[in-house]
């Protein structure tokens, strides 16, 4: 069985441009040494960049030797949901694809507050009901 996303369906793919994910696959799957739980993935804002720099979490400038690009405004990336969850507590978090967002973020995000910053409409709209 392969990895499953917040609403229970097979996990999507977030981004190959730029290449993102713990594993640089483009999904947000886990393992035991993401202690970060990059997981949540998310579609970059101006705010969300700029909070992110503000906590020491600086996704803006490019760092080739971890192949890390730099992202930009518009950018999806699995961001790590302690700090997602952050900019959400701090009135900035960024929008959020549930189907590509792994399951293993609902240790730390509640699944009602990712819905209220979701972007994607899943396929069976009964997964959008409170």
């Amino acid at each position: 069985m392969g990895d499953r996303n917040v609403l229970g369906g097979d996990l999507e793919g977030c981004s190959v441009d730029p290449v993102t994910g713990w594993f640089r696959d483009g999904t947000c799957r886990t393992a035991p040494g993401d202690v970060g739980s990059h997981t949540v993935c998310a579609v970059m804002t101006a705010e969300f960049l700029a909070h992110q720099q503000s906590i020491g979490n600086d996704l803006s400038t490019p760092r080739p030797q971890y192949r890390f690009p730099g992202l930009v405004p518009g950018d999806r990336w699995c961001v790590t949901a302690p700090n997602w969850l952050r900019a959400h507590a701090d009135g900035v978090a960024a929008p959020v694809v549930l189907a590509a967002t792994s399951e293993h973020a609902l240790a730390i995000v509640p699944l009602e507050v990712l819905r209220q910053h979701a972007v994607d409409i899943p396929d069976d709209l009964r997964d959008l009901e409170a």
